[in-house]
């Protein structure tokens, strides 16, 4: 299989033959799979003695004939903490229910529901990651992630960019990212934030964005640019080319071939 390479103004270079990987079947049950194993949560809850950090123990006797006992004296049955004591007599205060102040959560978060313990076989990872591989090189599934582009000309992916495009400056960088995608392409190439429009804001996630573009270098490489995520080849994953469905919209360099080929024979 082969493809063309792409010059800094988006005119046809030269043609390189991609690696094999490029060309395996796409197994769209797999890498889903692969994500759901690897969705991580920051595990947090309470302190599990929140609530109970007093000295009293909080419960009390509720039966007749014992000196401390809570029988008799028209009180609620809830645990209760002494503040002041005088003989037999008490000045009992409640605590630890949640209903009470300073009380414990009613239900709090449990860490062991948010630890996944999910696990995936080495050769079904390999699978899920030559299929989100492949399908970087399919039209049809590029059109089929981006309902923006049904009836849109996408251009001879995968986007393979000669090396020399890495040492331009920002503007110039994104300038010919223009040329090389085109118009259609371009306007999902570069991240998007915008302020959530529901409830959404006031809890915790006031902001969305998409995925935009992802650049994948040489191992030698070195790209930081505001706005585009960048891998380099030895740590590109599932997560990277597949979260939210394969086929998403990546561009490589010439080393980033050269690199693949070498890692995935």
């Amino acid at each position: 299989m082969k493809t063309k390479i792409i010059d800094i103004n988006g005119k046809e270079k030269a043609s390189v033959d991609l690696p094999k990987c490029f060309s395996a079947e796409i197994r769209e049950d797999i890498v889903a799979k692969v994500l759901e194993a690897k969705k991580s949560q920051q595990p947090y809850a309470p302190s599990p003695v929140a609530g109970k950090q007093h000295s009293a123990s909080g419960r009390l006797i509720h039966r007749r004939h014992v000196w401390n006992s809570q029988y008799g004296r028209g009180m609620s049955r809830v645990p209760r903490k002494t503040m002041t004591r005088k003989g037999s007599q008490f000045n009992w205060v409640a605590a630890e229910i949640p209903s009470v102040r300073g009380g414990r959560r009613a239900h709090p978060p449990k860490i062991l529901s948010m630890m996944n313990s999910k696990k995936i076989n080495k050769k079904e990872m390999l699978i899920a990651l030559l299929s989100a591989i492949t399908a970087t090189a399919s039209k049809k599934n590029v059109v089929k992630r981006y309902g923006t582009l049904e009836d849109k000309n996408v251009g001879a992916v995968p986007f393979v960019v000669e090396s020399k495009i890495i040492s331009l400056k920002t503007k110039e960088f994104i300038a010919s990212l223009k040329k090389i995608l085109g118009t259609d392409l371009f306007g999902l190439a570069l991240k998007k934030k915008s302020v959530r429009a529901g409830c959404g804001k006031r809890r915790g996630r006031k902001y969305k964005s998409n995925a935009g573009m992802l650049f994948v270098v040489g191992n030698e490489e070195k790209l930081k640019r505001a706005g585009i995520d960048t891998v380099h080849v030895k740590n590109l994953g599932v997560t990277e080319l597949a979260n939210g469905g394969v086929g998403r919209l990546t561009v490589y360099t010439e080393n980033a071939i050269k690199d693949l080929g070498g890692r995935l024979k």
